[in-house]
């Protein structure tokens, strides 16, 4: 009886730490290893400003301490081939991202050149990349294409992982380049994350969102004012796209439900659950975390590490 019992824990245990590989000392936070893989934001902010606040999603996401170690990188305007005015957001960006950032609207050739260098680094060690497609998917077929070409050896599609959560941004999506991400890398395609209830976070509410509820760290304050007011100021300017939610006062960072689906976030409701999830305010938050003048980058990786 003894010996059965010993046995009993003994299998319990092993269960347990089997079925539980997403655990804080594993290294992973979702799928994402965090000491071999590379988190890719794009964001095309054209024309539409949700882009906008899903920067300020984003931020609020890797300055949370269970994003530590988190490799990353930022491209803005990573758009297709819609018609529309672009929504400059540099300043934004730069506060945001610090260096780990490339700008595609501005020089296309050499926001891929930098992407591209971090990407392949990251596949040679044996690494994945998981882009989180805040818009078309022109900048990653042209990225796929380019690591093929620095790596041609490399199991691209066990390797990269493009994650995409709207019918519209595929629309706009230069159609070959399109069918060559969805053959060559692995597509996620998830439910969009303009809507609640399909299984992936709904990020998109006309109501006013008290956001400083739950976020009182002075770096994300000012990021998401940068945010808002630059959202409120493109909203519909010039011919861009008027978004309706935005324009009622409330919030739109829908492209952030990818993200989640990424690291292990995707039971979120809406964004209510959002700032409670990644609360400031809690006393186990990485504060330092966004303060760029503590870290500094390392240029081979563009994460940041501790000064």
């Amino acid at each position: 009886m003894r010996e059965y019992v010993i046995l009993s824990i003994t299998l319990f245990a092993l269960v347990c730490f089997c079925g539980n590989n997403n655990r804080a000392d594993s290294g992973y936070l979702g799928k994402f290893n965090k000491d071999q893989d590379l988190y890719l934001a794009h964001f095309d902010s054209k024309t539409d400003v949700d882009d906008i606040h899903s920067v300020a999603a984003v931020t609020t996401m890797l300055a949370d301490e269970r994003f530590d170690k988190v490799t990353f990188h930022a491209v803005a305007g990573t758009y297709g081939t819609q018609s529309g005015a672009y929504v400059p957001a540099n300043d934004l960006f730069e506060l945001a991202f610090g260096q780990n950032w490339s700008d595609a609207h501005g020089d296309f050739n050499r926001a891929l050149d930098k992407v591209s260098s971090l990407a392949t680094k990251v596949i040679h060690k044996g690494g994945k990349i998981w882009i989180a497609e805040g818009g078309q998917s022109d900048f990653s077929a042209a990225l796929v294409r380019e690591i093929h070409n620095r790596l041609p050896d490399a199991d691209i599609k066990n390797s990269v992982h493009i994650v995409q959560h709207a019918d519209w941004n595929e629309e706009v999506t230069t159609p070959e380049d399109l069918a060559y991400v969805k053959k060559a890398a692995s597509y996620h395609r998830i439910p969009d994350g303009n809507a609640h209830g399909n299984g992936t976070p709904g990020f998109r509410s006309d109501q006013v969102i008290d956001w400083r509820q739950n976020i009182n760290d002075p770096r994300l304050t000012s990021i998401w004012e940068k945010a808002i007011a630059i959202a409120n100021t493109y909203n519909g300017a010039e011919g861009r796209y008027l978004n309706e939610s935005i324009m009622k006062g409330g919030l739109d960072f829908s492209d952030a439900s990818e993200t989640c689906w990424i690291f292990g976030f995707n039971n979120l409701v809406d964004s209510n659950e959002f700032f409670q999830e990644f609360s400031t305010n809690l006393s186990n938050q990485r504060r330092v975390a966004l303060d760029l003048s503590a870290t500094k980058v390392d240029p081979l990786v563009g994460g940041w590490t501790k000064s």
